[in-house]
């Protein structure tokens, strides 16, 4: 079976699903019906499963032909930009940019690390989503999103086709309230023995990362709190619910939006970043930009 769509039996198909019959579609592209028909028949041969089901007398797509139009739709849209690209007809309005990013990363990292795309010389219109890491890898490879951010790589565990593209690494520094700090600086870490202390959840790798830490060092904290969002995680320390741990590179920001202290530092511990991509070789101008700027400049030192 070769591997390269066939694209005049997809457009085809991309007519009769939105003419709604072979016949109407014919009538568009003044062809017979039957050969539309045949051209239908060899796609789905391709495809390996129907494309309509015959309701009544007319047409209606399967699930599979709903997920071939979807693509179908993104396909010739591309077609018609290109055409309007290659006749000189200026762009309008601004290139959209959506970045995935997994919801346990800091938002003050997150947008340190976009922030350089937006000085581009061309307009970027910025969508940014959150979430678990894995839901941001499947729009990733279906193209819902340009870049994913995360501080673990994609492996070829994941059935994903994408690649991974180290933009730093941070140490961890240790925050608390300034009640709590007091009592905890002293003697840090071993002061963290038995402390009330906030974590993200266990699916993340700086949790992972964390806990061997506190194994090695002997520490047995009180967890008072596991959580998926970094931003509700500081909400509770700056209350004084527990010390919590952040990237060494927005000490001063978090410090500063949430009145906490820095009780320790962790050199024993660096957190990576990655942007993670489609393309092997980056070629976004958004995405060239963020990895340069973080690599040359944000995690840098």
């Amino acid at each position: 079976m070769p591997d390269t769509m066939n694209y005049k039996h997809l457009h085809y198909f991309w007519m009769v699903a939105h003419e709604g019959g072979i016949a109407k579609a014919s009538d568009k592209l003044h062809i017979t019906p039957q050969t539309i028909s045949g051209q239908l028949s060899l796609l789905e041969q391709r495809i390996g499963n129907a494309l309509f089901d015959k309701v009544g007398r007319g047409l209606q797509l399967t699930e599979t032909g709903r997920l071939v139009l979807r693509y179908a739709d993104e396909i010739f849209e591309l077609g018609r930009e290109l055409n309007d690209v290659l006749r000189g007809a200026p762009s309008v309005g601004a290139s959209e940019f959506i970045v995935g990013a997994a919801s346990a990363l800091p938002k003050t990292i997150v947008y340190k690390i976009i922030e350089p795309a937006l000085h581009l010389s061309h307009d970027i219109s910025l969508t940014s989503r959150e979430g678990p890491v894995d839901a941001m890898l499947a729009d990733l490879a279906i193209h819902k999103v340009d870049m994913v951010l995360s501080d673990t790589p994609v492996t070829s565990a994941i059935s994903v086709k994408a690649y991974n593209h180290l933009l730093g690494e941070s140490h961890l520094s240790c925050f608390a309230a300034p009640r709590l700090a007091k009592a905890y600086k002293r003697h840090f870490p071993q002061s963290l023995n038995n402390a009330p202390v906030l974590l993200p959840t266990p699916q993340y790798a700086i949790r992972q990362l964390i806990d061997g830490w506190f194994h090695q060092q002997s520490i047995h904290p009180i967890i008072n709190g596991q959580f998926d969002d970094s931003a509700l995680m500081k909400s509770f320390g700056q209350a004084g619910m527990g010390v919590f741990f952040m990237s060494s590179t927005i000490e001063e920001e978090i410090c500063n939006n949430f009145n906490v202290r820095v009780i320790g530092r962790i050199d024993d511990i660096k957190q990576k970043y990655y942007a993670i991509s489609a393309e092997r070789k980056v070629k976004h101008p958004a995405v060239a930009a963020i990895c340069d700027s973080a690599r040359s400049s944000l995690f840098s030192y």
